[in-house]
């Protein structure tokens, strides 16, 4: 691949490089799809058609029709088609069609991100200027600017905010905005896929605030939804709005070709099936692709391994195209560099960018060709989402997964049947999590009292009303409870979170300009922002001098290492209450509450390029607690003749092929659901592996598993016998087990589990 070639050259280069192809396990070629058009509806409105037509529109895709007539009915729908398939007019049109015909209507659009509100703000003041349409529309969000926001609450038809501010800043200060309220004909809430898990449970519990106060001001808006592919969009959608929903799925959008290559690295050490670093292999090709100018995204699980890619890649092509032409794009960067980074995708000056799933949702990035996955993204839906990055532009494209040694890479990379004909995840959320519930019902007493009977969601309110009342922060006067503190309680809740802080990083390179460069949640900093630890940003290496851990602040000063740092947790579980249980004389599966505690260890020093550890050091930080849900499976008839040095090395094995197997049954990040194996459990001295939610109160995703035991039995197994190791490797049963038993030995306990548990109605 020499010279500058276009992507179809280098297809066909691919095709015939036997290095290459010995490494391809599946190649899919997904052939274009032609658009599904129908005409305008008869009723929009002429300035509409202006706009549309200016914009070289004259027909619609079936799916946008369908949500455009179902909307104009005042009907609450959820609209669910691949991405780039132009769902935004789905909103658009019925909304300003509204404010057209009624100039006093108001729309709340609901973005997870900031950098999608500025790129949907873009888009729908092109379609009103096009036209010279009398709308205004604005964004209120951490960086509109305070002369600003006064225009906004008095005028804005359509206001485009995030679920962050409509928690901390719209709701407890509604009385600011009652033009709006008392108003509001819609709320739109994009990419709805994305509100699951914790987030996903705050911000049901934000929308119940949200109608309870439109409904103080006497309004009910209709809710349009708008989502990627999901198993379950209509429930999920139901869940998030507590509102009967109608699902618009007749997807009519054109779509282009696209190659989807599933790449393993080559096995380096045979006995134990260890492969080649997946982040070697994805530097070799993207740098490959970038050196004949390709317009390239890569995709990285963490923040580590993206500035990781982001250091490798600039070093590979700072002398043909120049360091500034690849980025990194990820949480914790700063607005204006986030800014900075879309625009050179779209204009093309940027060739690469290395993200984290920050980059995943609809922001326009422009018409890259190469998607790189490092990695499988943990759900098929992120996959999809992802893949979609490409040839948004209905361009040829190509996607390459490049399968790391995980277990879960390794099952989806070796069962790419499953990636292609299973149906996406299901989206679970907990809106009346305790802890959750709690937290929003103060907020909710904080915006307006609370009456005698009031529902809130679907919970009855009264006892936990006078449980905030005994707790001092309510007070009762006749059959309303007030607010009676002097804090402002949204401020100290956070949506995205386990922790309710997060830690600053401040940049302590140059003395005379001391800045902010992120930020970061207690829960990851604990393993990230250890002192001693390399934190990386835009490429570049931090070395953190001081955690103040009580003052929530991470001093960095700039470093040139050919390190990074990954640190241990260690995590004792206590099963504090047993909500469910079913037992035999063989076998015990449970649900219930448990208490965890976790504590950062020791940190290694990586080397780059070759990965081998180069050192270690002691991590001095305080234990964190967590109280949560798990499930669990025991064993009753202890495996006696295994003896308990085996025993423990068989659940330890059985422990790490089940947190790679569960993550595929609950659609959660890897890092959402932990396993844990105790030879001997507190609660009933019994060999026993545990299922936890990392969050407080939990989120459903344990009770998910305690109904699907045997299922997550049945595929870890399933990928511990198939692997193509002789004892056990890192890529089935993990580094800690590896001995000549070590396999049978895992084996042996996922049997005994299942062998037992098929015999239990859960």
């Amino acid at each position: 691949m020499i010279g500058k070639k276009s992507l179809q050259a280098i297809l066909a280069d691919l095709k015939i490089n036997n290095e290459f192809n010995e490494n391809i396990v599946c190649w899919r070629t997904i052939e274009e799809k032609a658009a599904q058009t129908v005409p305008l509806p008869e009723n929009l409105h002429p300035l509409l058609r202006k706009s549309l037509k200016q914009k070289g529109i004259g027909e619609l895709y079936t799916h946008q029709k369908n949500a455009f007539e179902k909307v104009t009915e005042g009907k609450s729908i959820v609209a669910v088609t691949p991405t780039a398939s132009g769902k935004t007019l789905c909103y658009n049109l019925p909304v300003m069609q509204r404010i057209l015909i009624n100039p006093e209507a108001r729309a709340l659009y609901i973005f997870p991100t900031k950098a999608l509100a500025q790129d949907q703000k873009s888009e729908i003041n092109e379609m009103i200027q096009s036209a010279g349409m009398n709308i205004n529309s604005y964004t209120y969000d951490g960086d509109t600017p305070a002369n600003i926001r006064q225009k906004v609450r008095k005028a804005g038809h359509v206001v485009i905010t995030n679920p962050d501010m409509l928690h901390s800043a719209i709701l407890p200060h509604h009385t600011k905005w009652v033009s709006l309220f008392e108003n509001l004909k819609f709320v739109v809430i994009d990419e709805l896929h994305t509100y699951r898990g914790v987030f996903g449970s705050h911000v049901a519990n934000v929308i119940r605030r949200l109608k309870r106060i439109c409904h103080y001001y006497g309004s009910s808006p209709v809710f349009i939804c708008t989502s990627a592919t999901i198993a379950n969009p209509l429930e999920h959608a139901e869940a998030l709005t507590e509102e009967p929903m109608y699902l618009v799925d007749n997807n009519g959008a054109p779509s282009g070709r696209k190659h989807f290559l599933f790449y393993n690295p080559p096995v380096v050490n045979k006995p134990l099936n260890i492969r080649r670093s997946a982040t070697l292999e994805v530097r070799k090709l993207a740098g490959e692709l970038l050196k004949n100018k390709i317009q390239t995204i890569v995709f990285a699980r963490s923040r580590v391994r993206v500035e990781i890619i982001l250091t490798y890649l600039q070093e590979l092509v700072k002398n043909q195209l120049g360091r500034k032409s690849i980025m990194g794009y990820r949480g914790g960067y700063l607005p204006t560099e986030r800014r900075k980074i879309e625009r050179g995708l779209r204009s093309g000056e940027i060739y690469g960018v290395v993200s984290t799933n920050a980059l995943e949702l609809g922001v326009d990035i422009g018409q890259l060709q190469v998607c790189i996955m490092t990695g499988y993204p943990g759900t098929i839906s992120s996959a999809w989402q992802q893949a979609g990055r490409a040839g948004r532009r209905h361009g040829e494209a190509l996607v390459i997964m490049v399968a790391s040694s995980s277990p879960l890479d390794q099952y989806v990379i070796q069962n790419p049947e499953y990636f292609f004909n299973k149906s996406p995840e299901t989206a679970r959320i907990n809106p009346d999590n305790l802890i959750i519930l709690i937290d929003h019902m103060k907020c909710a007493a904080y915006e307006l009292p609370f009456k005698k009977g009031e529902p809130f969601g679907k919970m009855e309110t009264e006892e936990l009303l006078e449980y905030l009342t005994e707790e001092r922060v309510l007070y009762q006067n006749g059959d309303k409870w007030y607010w009676m503190n002097d804090s402002f309680p949204a401020h100290n809740i956070s949506l995205r979170s386990a922790s309710q802080e997060n830690i600053v990083i401040i940049d302590q390179t140059d003395i005379a300009k001391i800045k902010v460069i992120g930020e970061m949640d207690r829960f990851s900093a604990m393993t990230l922002l250890h002192e001693e630890a390399i934190y990386l940003h835009q490429g570049t290496q931090f070395q953190v001098e001081k955690l103040d851990w009580e003052e929530k602040k991470a001093f960095v000063r700039e470093v040139a290492v050919d390190y990074y740092t990954d640190a241990n947790l260690a995590v004792q579980l206590k099963v504090l209450e047993v909500d469910k249980l079913v037992q035999n004389e063989d076998i015990e599966i449970g649900y219930g509450d448990v208490s965890v505690r976790a504590m950062a260890t020791i940190f290694k020093k990586i080397k780059f390029e070759t990965h081998e550890n180069i050192g270690s050091g002691p991590i001095h930080l305080p234990e964190e607690e967590l109280h949560s849900n798990a499930a669990w499976i025991s064993l009753n008839k202890s495996l006696a003749e295994m003896g308990n040095e085996r025993l423990e090395q068989g659940l330890v094995g059985a422990a790490h092929a089940l947190k790679s197997i569960a993550p595929l049954f609950v659609m959660s990040d890897p890092q959402d659901i932990h396993v844990v194996p105790q030879v001997k459990a507190d609660h009933n001295e019994k060999p026993t592996i545990f299922f936890y939610d990392r969050y407080p109160g939990g989120i459903g995703l344990s009770e998910k598993l305690y109904g699907e035991m045997a299922e997550v039995l049945e595929d870890a197994k399933k990928m511990v016998a198939g692997c193509n190791c002789e004892h056990g490797c890192p890529s089935c049963i993990g580094a800690e087990t590896i001995g000549d038993a070590a396999k049978n030995d895992t084996l042996k306990v996922i049997e005994s589990f299942l062998k037992n548990r098929k015999r239990l109605r859960v």
